[in-house]
């Protein structure tokens, strides 16, 4: 076996294995930062490259901008799902960085509607198909590479460092935009300096890539390619054999379902109905919301750490669970300090404004996001085979937290403005996460205990002689699928 290629897991050091941990989640905190900061500046960039009549209607129109990059994720987890159980973790999520740092600095450098009319809409739309792609790409490569390679016994500790960087991704944005935002003052800001954000980015990616091409290739896939394990078509072997495709299935509606809508309702779609609902002054809205999920980083940690001795379920159904039950509760305790009656914001601030409550009230949200959140990547590694894990966990993530999730505040804000009602928008979340908590209760598997490079089908802890009807090589449809 080629020693420059992998490092056996019995062979690894703690400092080498801490290594690995910030190589993978240095590259992807970057990615969340290029796939955030789009979504960050919605009240400042809207009407820059969108013009319908309304500020409400520019709002949604930039939104939906925003939510094809989401619904473009699940095809890049397909396509670079494929690549990843083909040739390898490190080469594919290598090129997911690149891709997306790319198309992110272009977007700063874009001609306005002002320029180039509703070309700079599209071309925008481009753009963000791309990072959609790139994004999909990224998560399953990063989660099955740590996981492949710390102890099975911490496997939820060390993946729920990759876990934080999502939220990590987002501070990062909004610390961004704030620092620009206060150094060129308003008017600049909006004019220009709202492109700096954007073009940052490709000094983060270099820093990233410098980091990710001394990275070795996983030691499970290395050993898989070079045993002949590997699958012809990992994507037909997911998807068309029954079995695997039952425990995708189980993935995306007992589990990414639910923890994608608690995740966006209680950190993204927090920040816009605070700014462009509840009309926050825009300093104070960033704050808020970067100060409370900057204090909920630690609670990933601390859950993924608490899975590895309680189990990964009881966590992500309790994050789904009070999502379902709370997020009404708390968007009204978000409307009771707002700044402004009627959000008015040309008339004075009310007595009762709280920006400090307004950031409890959110922290309290993202404890959500910790609970469903920490365990998960954990858990979506533990459901599949080495030879397919990219592809299979990649493919539900993305539609649960891209679809079902990075639709949230289109949605909202859409039935809001159409109903005349700011919590009408809450319905679809809650619905969402109540549905996937009960599919998860009766069907959702704990996966606690897996050892993965034993297994030799999904859901299965690990290989055994006695292998049943269904999962044997020798049936008639995996004699189909080897043949594709």
């Amino acid at each position: 076996m080629d020693e420059a290629t992998m490092t056996p897991i019995d062979e690894l050091t703690a400092h080498e294995l801490r290594k690995i941990i910030v190589a993978a989640c240095a590259g992807t905190l970057i990615e969340w930062y290029d796939f955030f900061v789009f979504g960050s500046m919605s009240s400042t960039t809207a009407s820059q490259f969108y013009k319908t009549g309304t500020p409400e209607g520019d709002l949604i129109a930039w939104l939906g901008a925003y939510a094809v990059g989401f619904l473009f994720r699940p095809f890049g987890a397909v396509v670079f799902g494929y690549l990843g159980d083909k040739l390898g973790r490190k080469f594919t999520f290598t090129f997911t960085i690149v891709t997306m740092g790319v198309s992110t600095t272009l977007c700063g450098c874009l001609p306005t509607y002002a320029n180039i009319g509703v070309a700079a809409g599209v071309l925008l739309i481009i753009l963000r198909i791309i990072q959609g792609l790139a994004i999909g790409g990224e998560y399953g490569g990063a989660a099955t590479y740590i996981a492949e390679h710390c102890p099975q016994r911490h496997r939820g500790f060390y993946t729920s460092f990759l876990q934080a960087t999502a939220t990590g991704g987002l501070c990062l944005s909004l610390i961004m935009i704030l620092i620009f935002r206060q150094a060129l003052g308003l008017e600049n800001w909006t004019s220009f300096g709202w492109r700096f954000p954007f073009i940052f980015s490709v000094l983060l990616v270099a820093a990233a890539l410098y980091i990710r091409l001394k990275m070795k290739e996983s030691p499970m896939f290395a050993e898989a390619k070079e045993s002949g394990k590997t699958k012809k078509n990992p994507i037909i072997e997911s998807f068309a054999r029954p079995y695997n495709l039952y425990y995708v299935c189980i993935s995306l509606f007992g589990a990414t379902m639910g923890q994608g809508v608690v995740w966006y309702t209680a950190q993204f779609y927090s920040l816009t109905f605070i700014q462009s609902t509840l009309k926050t002054p825009l300093t104070d809205s960033y704050l808020i919301i970067l100060i409370s999920c900057f204090l909920g980083l630690p609670g990933f940690v601390l859950v993924g750490y608490l899975s590895d001795k309680y189990g990964r379920k009881p966590f992500i159904l309790g994050g789904m669970l009070l999502g379902a039950v709370m997020f009404y509760p708390c968007y009204l305790g978000l409307n009771n300090f707002r700044p402004y009656e009627n959000n008015n914001d040309t008339s004075p601030l009310r007595s009762s404004y709280s920006p400090a409550m307004m950031g409890f009230i959110v922290w309290i949200m993202v404890c959500f996001v910790n609970l469903v959140y920490g365990p998960m990547a954990a858990f979506l590694v533990e459901l599949f085979p080495t030879s397919i894990r990219y592809t299979s966990m990649s493919l539900p993530y993305h539609i649960g937290n891209g679809v079902f999730g990075g639709l949230v505040p289109v949605i909202a804000v859409t039935i809001a403005t159409n109903t005349g009602n700011i919590f009408g928008g809450l319905f679809f979340p809650i619905c969402i996460a109540a549905v996937c908590f009960l599919v998860a209760i009766a069907v959702t598997p704990e996966t606690l205990g897996t050892d993965i490079m034993k297994m030799d089908a999904a859901g299965r802890k690990g290989a055994t002689p006695s292998a049943t009807n269904e999962l044997n090589d020798a049936t008639a449809s995996d004699k189909y699928i080897a043949a594709i």
